[in-house]
């Protein structure tokens, strides 16, 4: 069925297409329109795309490093945290952190995602002592130096998702890496009520992680998120996390990436019997998005939405995310990454061009990049004339 057929009268007649931004009602009546309706929202969207981002869609060619899955918080989703002794659970050492950017380096990666459990110290004794034997006295003291690590070591560049911070966290960490994210996930604080998917996480409190993500804000740092659909909330509630993570970025400008993510299903979590998110959800949110916030890099995961990821595209999206030649989604194993000559045929077949960006995105690198020190040396470096890799693909 084509996206694009003809619908009759429009519950989106307000959303006219002089309009640059929408507001709160127009986006919940254009998140929840029908089918029929879909295809003139998702016109809408992919001219204002075209008229803020062009014709290019872009990816991060990266290596996926999980410095530990131990985790304090027990989300209903998640099969990555461990508890200590439980099989799989593993903190890398800094030589396996090496060896898998190495990797990456070989085969042109220029970032190392650094994904991570929300400080499990606090309540594993046995995180502590890890801790202790290498050296550092917290989880982000180790992650803090595996990033200057992989600065100093490799020509990779650090993207660290490290929980909730606070304000000297975030700029100890800006030392070390261009970028930083914390997915908000959800502004619903019903979803820590009992049973729920965030029941028994005290990290996942919405206004906790806003305020990590305003703090990054308020001292300039590059800075993604995004919410997760299909874990409890309404349709009208992700329209008011897009509009927290609109009002941070209309505030601060440093919102570079707002990730569109969808709930997928595993036989082992909680949640293993609940509905994941249909395409035209994702379609329906992506599109939202991309009106909430036209000047945006909207991002949704290929993996997650495979075989037929390609469809997004027509939401408004400008950016597949992190895709890696070398290690798995280790948040969603069982979903491999698109090949990268596969991803690139598929962006084609839609009338885009595919290309590799840095960690950071082009519009925050002349500032970064005119840094003194191995930081700025790094970007300088791994930058084209435009901003995107210099090993572009």
């Amino acid at each position: 069925m084509s996206l694009r057929s003809q619908s009759g009268t429009s519950c989106l007649a307000r959303i006219s297409p002089a309009d640059s931004m929408i507001d709160r009602a127009e986006a919940c009546r254009s998140i929840t329109c029908s089918d029929e309706e879909l295809p003139e929202l998702l016109a809408r969207a992919s001219d204002v795309r075209r008229e803020h981002k062009g014709n290019v869609i872009t990816y991060s060619r990266k290596v996926f490093i999980p410095l530990t899955n131990l985790c304090r918080d027990y989300c209903g989703y998640c099969t990555f945290r461990r508890d200590p002794g439980q099989p799989g659970a593993h903190t890398m050492t800094p030589d396996e952190v090496l060896v898998v950017t190495r990797a990456g380096e070989r085969l042109g990666c220029t970032e190392a995602l650094f994904s991570l459990g929300d400080k499990p110290e606090l309540i594993f004794p046995e995180m502590r002592e890890t801790l202790r034997h290498l050296g550092y006295n917290s989880t982000l003291h180790y992650l803090e130096a595996m990033c200057e690590l992989v600065l100093r070591e490799t020509s990779l560049l650090p993207h660290p998702n490290p929980g909730l911070l606070s304000a000297e966290w975030v700029a100890r960490l800006a030392k070390v890496s261009p970028s930083m994210g914390l997915m908000l996930e959800t502004t619903n604080e019903s979803l820590l009520a009992s049973g729920a998917a965030h029941d028994n996480a005290p990290d996942k409190l919405p206004a906790k992680r806003l305020r990590t993500v305003e703090e990054a804000g308020k001292q300039g740092v590059p800075f993604t998120t995004g919410l997760l659909i299909g874990i409890g909330e309404s349709a009208e509630d992700r329209v008011d996390t897009l509009l927290g993570i609109r009002d941070l970025a209309q505030r601060y400008g440093h919102i570079q990436e707002v990730i569109v993510q969808n709930f997928r299903v595993k036989p082992d979590i909680p949640m293993r019997n609940w509905p994941e998110p249909t395409q035209g959800e994702m379609l329906r949110t992506i599109a939202v998005a991309r009106l909430l916030m036209p000047d945006a890099n909207i991002q949704a995961p290929p993996n997650l939405s495979a075989p037929y990821y390609q469809d997004l595209l027509e939401a408004g999206l400008n950016d597949w995310g992190g895709i890696s030649p070398v290690t798995p989604d280790f948040i969603n194993p069982e979903k491999p990454w698109p090949h990268l000559e596969q991803l690139r045929l598929k962006t084609e077949e839609k009338g885009f061009v595919l290309r590799q960006r840095l960690p950071v995105y082009p519009e925050f690198l002349p500032e970064l990049s005119s840094r003194s020190g191995i930081l700025g040396d790094r970007l300088r470096a791994a930058a084209g004339f435009d901003g995107l890799a210099r090993r572009a693909a």
